[in-house]
């Protein structure tokens, strides 16, 4: 329950995502414009433009698990494997770990300007 590895297939969806969007939506974006089966137990990664929201969608036995992680400061990164004009990547797991732990982030000029 609720556990994520690096046995586990995490598909990017490389284009821009509304943050309101949930289970339903998130998983009509999975089916028409990634291609994809949303119970399939891979894992699926949304950001929105601003680029400091993620949110991870994930079959596990018994529903769907939602992920979300709003940044207080900065703005996530992208792994170098994902092209500009793939709309669905894969990403492996210690990219998306990267992410989430700030490894690949880029502060904001105010942000870096006004607190470092």
């Amino acid at each position: 329950m609720f556990s994520l590895n690096d046995s586990m297939r995490y598909l990017l969806y490389n284009r821009p995502t509304d943050m309101r969007k949930s289970f339903h939506t998130l998983s009509g974006i999975i089916t028409d414009a990634m291609g994809q089966d949303p119970c399939s137990g891979n894992v699926y990664i949304f950001i929105n433009r601003a680029r400091d929201r993620i949110k991870l969608l994930h079959w596990e036995p018994g529903g769907m698990v939602l992920y979300s992680k709003l940044l207080e400061a900065g703005t996530l990164g992208k792994p170098d494997s994902v092209n500009d004009n793939e709309v669905c990547a894969n990403i492996e797991w210690r990219e998306l770990v990267m992410i989430g732990n700030h490894t690949i982030f880029r502060l904001d000029a105010h942000y870096s300007q006004t607190y470092l």
